[in-house]
């Protein structure tokens, strides 16, 4: 029986606890994490002084499975352990099941890391399961686009900053679930807040990060909730006006995902903030409060219809049914499609 994966919170407790394994696979669509953990082992397991003759970095498409594994099989000189780092692992070469020998007896006295980005080992193969016991196996999941906003209030939370609700919904429509990315921004924010401010409003990302604070995918959907059509109007406007801090595909998949999310609603069993809060799997209640207030603006059957128009308008936005139709021409039909 396969044993519990540890999340990258747990995994980081554990490492600052000194409890080390000696090999973790480092796996998954989400190189954010992965990156997380391996640098953490890369700057803390040694001191500098060991680093020297203890820490090997080594690329997956300039060595082999067997090279690996025979720097892994040497032994520290003057330290505990020896810390082994294999980035891009899903371009090594050779099979990666000729680990499987050394897995049987890995020396504690080493540290083996491989960061495998942008996918994972098959878990029908042997391979996984003999990592898994023998050290710490973790996958990296792309987060989804309703845990967005929890993850900048966290994130935020251990800088000592928090940040306005709408700054943050910017900053989750802009930039979305890359988590690196994300993270960079909120970065350059926090430092670009004045002495003695803790509160990021949507003015400093409107300043620092490019995105204004009044033309967005948040204010549109606002627009359209309270359907606003002099609001919505003026926003697609100045989208066709800045085309590429506007891409029509991202504007598109906005819509689709909150009116797929206000058909799920129509389905909640309490239609209160808390229950249709639990039944989106949303992180608070308060992020319900727009889906309540669509749903006595559009009725099931047109929310439906609206669906199969932003299929529609993201199909002739990239060439389909020989549409040559400007993207502030689709989105304009759009908008008049799903207001009347």
């Amino acid at each position: 029986m396969a044993k519990k994966e540890l999340s990258c919170d747990e995994i980081l407790k554990s490492l600052q606890a000194k409890q080390y394994s000696p090999i973790y696979y480092l796996m998954g669509e989400e190189s954010y994490y992965i990156d997380i953990i391996s640098d953490y082992i890369a700057k803390n397991v040694l001191s500098d002084t060991e680093k020297e003759f203890n820490q090997l970095i080594m690329y997956g498409a300039d060595t082999d499975v067997a090279s690996v594994i025979s720097a892994a099989k040497r032994y520290p000189m003057m330290a505990d352990y020896q810390v082994i780092i294999v980035k891009e692992a899903q371009a090594i070469n050779g099979s990666i099941d000729d680990l499987a020998y050394y897995l049987q007896k890995p020396l504690n006295s080493t540290i083996l890391v491989f960061c495998h980005k942008h996918g994972s080992l098959d878990r029908r193969k042997k391979i996984p399961a003999l990592i898994d016991k023998a050290g710490m196996l973790f996958e990296s999941k792309k987060i989804k686009d309703n845990q967005l906003i929890p993850f900048i209030t966290s994130y935020l939370k251990r800088k000592g900053v928090d940040a306005e609700s709408k700054a943050s919904e910017m900053l989750a429509e802009f930039v979305g679930a890359d988590l690196s990315r994300l993270t960079g921004e909120l970065d350059k924010l926090v430092i670009s807040l004045p002495t003695g401010v803790k509160r990021i409003t949507p003015d400093q990302v409107e300043k620092n990060i490019g995105i204004s604070k009044d033309y967005n995918n948040f204010e549109l959907k606002n627009a359209l909730v309270q359907k606003d059509a002099l609001k919505a109007y003026k926003i697609v406007k100045y989208y066709e006006e800045n085309p590429k801090k506007n891409p029509i595909q991202l504007v598109l998949a906005s819509l689709f995902s909150f009116y797929s999310n206000l058909m799920l609603a129509y389905y909640a069993p309490e239609k209160t903030d808390q229950g249709v809060a639990a039944w989106l799997g949303l992180k608070s209640p308060w992020a319900a409060k727009d889906y309540l207030t669509a749903m006595r603006q559009y009725n099931g059957v047109k929310t439906m219809q609206i669906i199969g128009e932003i299929r529609n308008a993201d199909a002739r936005s990239k060439g389909f049914g020989n549409s040559s139709a400007e993207a502030g021409d689709i989105m304009r039909e759009l908008l008049f499609k799903i207001l009347n």
